[in-house]
């Protein structure tokens, strides 16, 4: 199993909430681009980096940061935030990221989710993110109208490949992550899923890993100290390899 530490940005500074909320903002980092070498020098292969300003007003805010982080490592870089437009989505392949994530307008704008997976393919995910069973947009501030596993029939019916899956009740609390989830939709969807929210101890990741989960993202645990990166990349590639 792939495993991604995150990187948070709000004002060009590495940040963490708690469960989305904008009101409670914690500053890890002034310098991102020096969190991401050092989770390559731990051995990590992969990032997943977000703009929490793009995903809650579609802004470009932090494009110049995500462009430092790419540039400082050699890691596989997946970055999602307000990404709500084809050109936005140009900026960030042009910037060097590996793989785009579309939150909000996968739910708001099926079409360009659709112009986006014909012209780049693999290298579009989606972000779904879910709030009491319902798919959550606007940087997790807004409920949609549909439910996880229907949004994923339209996804899979689309050719998206990978999903990133949070369950935003779990994200930032360090309280375990939600297994009932992540095997129900690996046995329903012939996507690869990453799981999100709530990972925070070795005995989740291995657990989500041997359940042949694609990837896990890895965010405040890694912080806080609760979860040592090389062991968490131990535990990854422990099973389902």
């Amino acid at each position: 199993m792939k495993l991604f530490p995150a990187i948070d940005l709000i004002g060009g500074e590495a940040v963490r909430l708690v469960r989305g909320d904008y009101a409670k903002v914690t500053v890890y980092s002034h310098a991102p681009e020096e969190v991401a070498r050092g989770f390559e020098e731990c051995g990590a292969e992969y990032l997943h980096v977000v703009d929490l300003e793009g995903a809650r007003d579609g802004s470009l805010a932090n494009l110049e940061t995500i462009k430092k982080i790419i540039d400082s490592t050699k890691l596989f870089v997946e970055v999602g935030g307000g990404i709500r437009s084809i050109e936005t989505v140009e900026k960030y392949i042009s910037a060097g990221a590996d793989r785009v994530i579309i939150g909000t307008a996968a739910v708001t704008d099926p079409e360009f989710l659709e112009e986006a997976v014909a012209k780049y393919g693999e290298r579009i995910a989606v972000g779904v993110d879910i709030k009491d069973g319902m798919v959550a947009i606007k940087g997790w501030t807004e409920k949609s109208e549909l439910g996880c596993f229907e949004f994923c029939e339209r996804l899979s019916a689309l050719g998206v490949k990978t999903v990133i899956c949070t369950d935003i009740s779990k994200d930032g609390l360090l309280g375990g992550t939600n297994l009932e989830l992540y095997a129900e939709m690996s046995e329903k969807f012939n996507m690869d899923i990453t799981a999100s929210g709530g990972v925070s101890s070795l005995d989740d990741i291995r657990k989500l890993s041997k359940m042949g989960m694609y990837g896990a993202i890895l965010g405040k645990a890694l912080y806080t100290g609760d979860v040592d990166l090389r062991e968490a990349l131990a535990a990854a590639a422990e099973v389902g390899e």
